[in-house]
């Protein structure tokens, strides 16, 4: 299963059981309301009052155990997406710093005199004007007789893997730890109504 998975059947389960949750506590609440308002209401009231905290427990304790593992599953799918950026800015910073290489490179080709490609030109012109006027006053300057000649530093483009959305990379990564059996609120309750019937 993917995390992305994980979190919409977990995040159900715990959306589910706070539900419960809420209608548990109002019913402790009219209980509550009924003891206080009944002649020796605490034994009256003794069972159903017992039954109904069992209940609230076994909710909770379902309910913690569900968010526990959302917690793990949330730590893991922030991991994934921190590693992806991680990633994308290495290769950025990789990427960045060629580029810098390669304007370096062409700004002392110019500064020797020689001749490159309009476009590399242009690459130094859009880094830093200054730099580029810098690099063909000294090129100017520079007697030869004949002048070289250079190919473009920039290959033609080639189709670039599409960046990846760290989002999506961490919904759709394998879970690494199973997650707790999924157990609807209703069978969470029934073994203590159970309980309740089998009573001496």
């Amino acid at each position: 299963m993917i995390i992305k998975e994980a979190r919409q059947v977990y995040g159900a389960q715990i959306r589910s059981y706070h539900e419960q949750q809420i209608a548990l506590n109002e019913q402790k609440a009219k209980l509550e309301r009924k003891i206080n308002t009944t002649p020796d209401g605490k034994n009256v009231y003794a069972n159903e009052a017992a039954v109904l905290e069992l209940t609230i427990q076994a909710v909770d304790e379902k309910q913690n155990e569900y968010r526990d593992y959302m917690e793990k599953l949330t730590e893991q799918w922030t991991a994934v997406a921190n590693m992806e950026v991680a990633n994308q800015q290495g290769e950025a910073m990789e990427e960045y710093a060629a580029n810098m290489g390669k304007i370096l490179e062409v700004a002392r080709r110019l500064m020797k005199g020689a001749v490159v490609p309009a476009t590399d030109e242009k690459k130094l012109m859009e880094y830093s004007m200054e730099f580029y006027q810098a690099a063909k006053n000294i090129g100017a300057m520079v007697k030869q007789k004949e002048k070289e000649e250079y190919d473009s530093l920039w290959e033609e483009k080639k189709e670039t893997d599409e960046v990846k959305d760290p989002v999506e990379v961490a919904d759709n990564t394998e879970i690494l730890v199973g997650g707790p059996k999924v157990v609807e609120v209703s069978e969470s309750m029934a073994f203590i109504k159970e309980a309740e019937c089998v009573e001496i």
